[in-house]
């Protein structure tokens, strides 16, 4: 530790931190049920296995913090410094869920929960909301409820849903209700599904440490690829973790994609109006969640622009307040500093 850290922007700029989670004892209850009566696929026994039955420190504590929305919660940010927190609903939210209806009603019953959360703190709270992409037609009528009746700021979905990928035409409904409320897609990791998990899984790589990273950036990139930027120009997506590392790939990205093309080698591989980098820096957003690297966080800056590099603690999965003094000090201008820590995260988030 080098300095104190404190709210209020004694250091020239205000912590928004734009990926934070939360959640409801409802939804873990019901992670527990599907462990327990078998209908769990592998990466939620692998995840929730362990946090929500360990009695190790980390997993109690993280439990805890996540089932707070108030005085634990915001004496934690008071303690490293988070002026603001743009919360969602942990992953992988009510993505498993097989009984429609009852993800509905638990997305339904988390969304207002988390509006009155922030109702209830409007200097500290930002909400972005859930989604059951289960029923798209569903969820785009949540995204309008909570654009135009709750205050939220964007959705978050965790990446896949029970192994499907937004890149379907199924799930058009969701980018359209997006684009109409004019608000940011959060494409947050889950555990890779059934179908690809098992290498990862008996290596311990299947979570945080790489198969979230991988995974999401997959579908991310299959979104890309599908040309949702081409139909939607406008839609903003943001991924956390530094990009899930595309952008340190997107030179052999765009070689490998353009050759692609060119072969005619894949039914689904069209031309698009404009390389992948070239969406990178028009339609994606990035967060540093967990990736408390000052290396990292200055190449993407430099490949895919400063105005789209926004700051993100992870709490309470990363609580860490060394990271936050080391964000501090790295060596950029105050003024890109500044833009990391909170103008990029009002511009677009439009706080």
């Amino acid at each position: 530790m080098t300095h104190d850290l404190k709210t209020g922007g004694d250091r020239g700029y205000m912590r928004i931190a734009t990926e934070e989670a939360f959640a409801t004892q409802e939804l873990i209850d019901v992670y527990l049920r599907m462990i327990r009566d078998g209908s769990a696929d592998k990466g939620m026994v692998s995840l929730w296995g362990f946090y929500a039955t360990s009695p190790s420190e980390r997993a109690m504590q993280i439990m805890e913090r996540l089932l707070d929305l108030g005085d634990r919660r915001l004496a934690d940010m008071d303690a490293t410094g988070i002026d603001k927190a743009i919360l969602a609903l942990t992953s992988p939210g009510v993505q498993p869920l097989f009984d429609v209806e009852e993800a509905k009603g638990i997305a339904t019953r988390a969304n207002d929960m988390l509006a009155q959360a922030c109702e209830k703190h409007p200097n500290r709270f930002i909400g972005m909301g859930a989604v059951a992409p289960q029923d798209p037609e569903w969820s785009a009528q949540e995204i309008r409820r909570g654009a135009m009746e709750l205050g939220f700021k964007g959705i978050q979905i965790n990446s896949h849903t029970q192994g499907r990928y937004l890149d379907e035409e199924f799930y058009d409904p969701i980018f359209r209700a997006l684009v109409d409320m004019d608000q940011p897609l959060y494409i947050h990791p889950a555990t890779p599904p059934d179908s690809m998990i098992a290498p990862m899984l008996e290596a311990g790589l299947d979570g945080a440490i790489f198969g979230f990273g991988v995974e999401t950036g997959m579908h991310l990139l299959r979104l890309i690829t599908i040309g949702i930027f081409d139909k939607y120009p406008s839609l903003q997506i943001m991924v956390g973790h530094m990009g899930e590392a595309l952008p340190y790939w997107l030179y052999r990205l765009d070689y490998m994609h353009q050759a692609g093309v060119r072969s005619q080698r894949y039914e689904r591989m069209k031309p698009l109006k404009k390389s992948i980098a070239g969406y990178m820096q028009s339609n994606v957003l990035v967060t540093n969640s967990g990736m408390a690297w000052e290396p990292a966080i200055k190449f993407c800056q430099q490949v895919m622009g400063e105005d789209r590099v926004m700051y993100a603690m992870d709490y309470p999965y990363q609580y860490v307040a060394q990271e936050v003094v080391d964000m501090d000090s790295m060596d950029m201008s105050a003024e890109t500093k500044k833009m990391f820590f909170q103008t990029n995260a009002e511009k677009w988030f439009k706080l």
